[in-house]
């Protein structure tokens, strides 16, 4: 029998602030703890914690921590998945780079900028969401400020699941917690915020709070304030179709377009 099961490892991790060799060596620690996993999600800007002026820290897609990223991806037999700061064409993008585990890559680039950090006056803007296809499941990944807009977030592509790779701080918490749960509810789909802990060179905290919910919008993992953790959840594909078959609430919603402007 196939298994239509799909299993995610998620760090909650402290981020050492432009120090890409020990938060890499971090990870990899941690990694040894994962016997078995599909996917390996990391929070944004995993290799460098959030920054936004500071070019010379941004790789090449055949860059080291992408290269590292092939290497954990061939090692652990798993896609991996996290943000950084990507050149490519003489732009700078926050880019989530998706490493199957064949080694082959994928990218989103963060199209919702997070003004108040400036994000917007270095980074250029992505054009458009991706649908990553993984064992059978459609899995739609974002970023971070990318969850306030839920008519971007919106379920258009019948994607099962929604994730948010994140720097959340502490102090608008209770939204990231909210808007999570309502992007599961609005979707119909898994929604599953990748968050950081600890404290950034800025004195911003971040308090984790990396969280998965599922098509009804029900808590089914919650890392709370954990540091330097790894989790590993495993999302029912049969549970979510019976949900949307006994609550089909997908099929009346409402017909859009979205204009991408860059």
């Amino acid at each position: 029998m196939t298994d239509t099961n799909l299993q995610l490892s998620i760090f909650q991790i402290d981020l050492a602030y432009k120090d890409k060799q020990k938060n890499l060596s971090n990870i990899d620690s941690l990694a040894n703890n994962i016997t078995s996993t599909d996917i390996i999600l990391l929070p944004e800007m995993f290799n460098t914690s959030f920054i936004t002026n500071d070019t010379s820290l941004a790789e090449a897609m055949d860059g080291p921590t992408i290269t590292w990223m092939q290497k954990l991806a061939k090692k652990k037999k798993a896609s991996v998945a996290g943000t950084l700061i990507v050149k490519d064409k003489g732009f700078f993008y926050n880019r989530l780079v998706w490493v199957r585990k064949d080694q082959t890559l994928l990218h989103y680039d963060k199209c919702h900028l997070f003004s108040l950090a400036k994000e917007d006056k270095i980074f250029t803007k992505g054009k458009e969401k991706i649908i990553i296809n993984e064992k059978g499941w459609n899995i739609c990944p974002l970023i971070c400020y990318d969850i306030r807009f839920p008519v971007f977030c919106r379920n258009k592509e019948e994607y099962d699941v929604l994730i948010f790779l994140s720097s959340w701080p502490e102090k608008r918490i209770e939204a990231w917690d909210t808007l999570l749960k309502a992007r599961a509810i609005e979707n119909q789909c898994y929604s599953i915020g990748v968050n950081r802990v600890g404290k950034d060179n800025s004195g911003f905290l971040f308090p984790g709070h990396s969280l998965v919910f599922n098509g009804l919008g029900e808590t089914m993992l919650d890392l709370k304030d954990q540091k330097n953790t790894v989790k590993n959840i495993v999302l029912s594909k049969d549970d979510l179709i019976l949900q949307r078959r006994q609550l089909s609430f997908l099929k009346d919603r409402d017909n859009f377009t979205i204009n991408y402007t860059i």
